[in-house]
């Protein structure tokens, strides 16, 4: 692997190694982005920590976003690196460090708080094995195959990283009841098989880049990205009298710290020799409006996952007999719908997007994507299943409509020396993107719940025979701790009246711990919260559909003339 090799010399057949392994490693790196998301009470469990105490919420937290929060500011690095030293190379190393962070976390034996900080740790790791993955899976493809079939490889490539976050769902609700260590130890064969096989069959196609490192750029971007992401994340917990933590001098400090420090890194690119961001890439206009609504994609579809996890497992499974248990399993298992869309329609899409071009794809999906929200705002709480099914169904269809094509798009219209780079750019915005858009989901469901549940809450528990003073109290507790017990799998009111239980008649706390009190307490307070972040959704769903249309390449196809390729060479549109 020491060597460029070129297409003709490794033969026809490369391209497809290429594509079956770069997409076995976007999967198990994304069903790890989300498997934890199910697993959590039992991992907690195991442990002996309660993740919904106020001093451990933190764990919580980073448990969620750490993975994230590292790819997020690592990828557009690990995508210079693999221009300067070999995008076969840094992969390889991704899926190495990928697999050994797996098996130390499959082995985690401490409990408390040194295990919680062990698999914080570890999951940190893995994410920077998954941004290695990430950041050099699309150059490695657009490298290796012609521009007229970059639509479907991308296109398959897309398919694996965005199914892999929901059956990350599903595996993680299957294999963490039997035990919780199962949920890291699935990746490790499949880790070692890659790993191996990445190392005698991935070749680097194309010629290296050699260069100085932009070691400034590279400082300020992750000491500036980080403040954001820490500033997001922070700011779902509860400060003060307030139901979240948006006016603390922490998170602000971070927040408007890491934005200065982020303006001074732009400062920095455009004076250096070999920036880590290559701003001239967005004189690129089908690179520059690509990514535009890539981002804006993501920031509608990003919380979408945690949303619906949410409204199932809070409101809608309870309702229908599925004890809270059982409700981390089911929200997968329902949500299934929205991924046979997205297969259904992905790969086609790349296909039919290499002869048809993109723009009909990427601006109709996410037209469609758009409309679906629409729809799921005026589905009542408590859904019928097979209309709910539907939408989602519809809602996979068109994120599938439009990932492959702008993935296809986006990096045909880069430069062959700085696909890497370009890359990690693309994947950079999509996973701070995601991050984002977990930190505006929530704080606009928060918000929502904030406003009448705590009214709704005393009302309900008065009614049930709960002494006033202790439902006032209770009912003045943060919605976002209402929010995870419910994420969670846990009963809510179980957890929020704890030992009081006792002191109530037996009839009155059955039915508040039961499967009806809650989700109806709730039900309207949420139902506010859901249409506000819906429309948040369709808003950047449909500026994405505009970005869309008007970046398409002027030729209306994907790909037709390739980039001119040269140290310093970008064109100047597209």
């Amino acid at each position: 692997m020491s060597r460029v090799r070129s297409l003709a010399e490794l033969g026809p057949h490369y391209k497809w190694i290429a594509l079956s392994n770069t997409t076995l490693g976007m999967l198990i790196a994304t069903i790890n982005s989300s498997i934890v998301l199910i697993a959590l009470p039992d991992i907690f469990n195991g442990i002996g920590i309660n993740p919904l105490d106020p001093a451990k919420t933190s764990y919580l937290l980073w448990m969620i976003m750490g993975f994230l929060i590292v790819t997020a500011v690592l990828v557009v690095s690990f995508g210079r690196l693999g221009d300067m030293y070999g995008r076969a190379r840094m992969y390889n190393l991704g899926f190495l460090i990928f697999t050994v962070s797996s098996i130390l976390l499959a082995v985690t034996w401490m409990t408390g708080d040194a295990a919680a900080l062990w698999l914080i740790g570890w999951r940190v790791v893995q994410g920077i094995g998954g941004a290695f993955l990430m950041a050099n899976s699309s150059a490695i493809l657009t490298d290796a195959f012609p521009t007229n079939q970059r639509g479907l490889a991308l296109g398959i490539n897309g398919v694996a990283a965005v199914a892999g976050s929901f059956l990350g769902l599903v595996v993680g609700g299957v294999l963490a009841p039997i035990n919780w260590h199962w949920i890291f130890l699935v990746s490790v064969p499949f880790g070692v098989i890659g790993t191996i096989w990445a190392y005698v069959k991935l070749h680097d196609t194309s010629k290296r880049h050699r260069a100085r490192m932009d070691w400034g750029g590279n400082i300020t971007f992750a000491i500036g990205l980080i403040a954001v992401m820490v500033a997001i994340t922070y700011g779902l917990q509860p400060y003060g009298g307030h139901s979240m933590g948006w006016t603390s001098p922490f998170v602000l400090t971070a927040l408007i710290g890491g934005l200065v420090v982020l303006g001074v890194f732009a400062w920095i690119e455009q004076r250096v020799e070999n920036p880590l961001f290559n701003l001239k890439l967005f004189r690129i206009r089908v690179y520059m409006l690509g990514n535009i609504a890539n981002l804006m994609a993501s920031l509608g579809r990003g919380g979408l996952q945690f949303i619906l996890i949410i409204w199932l497992q809070g409101i809608w499974l309870p309702q229908h007999g599925y004890s809270y248990e059982q409700t981390p399993l089911w929200a997968g298992i329902y949500m299934l719908p929205m991924t046979v869309g997205f297969l259904i329609a992905a790969p086609l899409s790349g296909l039919l997007s290499d002869r048809r071009g993109a723009a009909f794809f990427t601006t109709g999906g996410m037209i469609i994507t758009a409309l679906t929200f629409f729809l799921l705002t005026e589905l009542p709480v408590n859904f019928p299943y097979p209309m709910f099914a539907a939408l989602l169904v519809v809602n996979g269809v068109g994120m599938g409509m439009f990932t492959s094509p702008n993935r296809a798009e986006v990096m045909s219209a880069l430069p062959g020396n700085a696909r890497g780079a370009g890359a990690g750019m693309t994947a950079t915005f999509q996973n701070s993107a995601m991050v984002l858009s977990i930190g505006i989901f929530f704080s606009l469901i928060i918000a929502g719940l904030s406003q009448t549940l705590p009214t709704a809450m005393s009302t309900g528990l008065t009614a049930h025979g709960v002494p006033a003073d202790a439902a006032n109290q209770l009912a003045q507790l943060p919605a976002v701790a209402v929010l995870f017990a419910a994420f969670l799998g846990y009963n809510p009111i179980q957890h929020l009246l704890g030992n009081s239980l006792g002191s109530l008649p037996p009839d009155q706390a059955s039915f508040l711990t039961g499967h009806s009190f809650f989700p109806s307490l709730v039900t309207q307070p949420f139902a506010d919260g859901l249409h506000i972040a819906f429309w948040f959704a369709i808003i950047a769903s449909l500026i994405a559909a505009a970005a869309s249309w008007f970046g398409r390449p002027r030729s209306g196809k994907v790909g037709v003339a390739e980039p001119v390729v040269g140290e310093q060479a970008i064109p100047a549109a597209s």
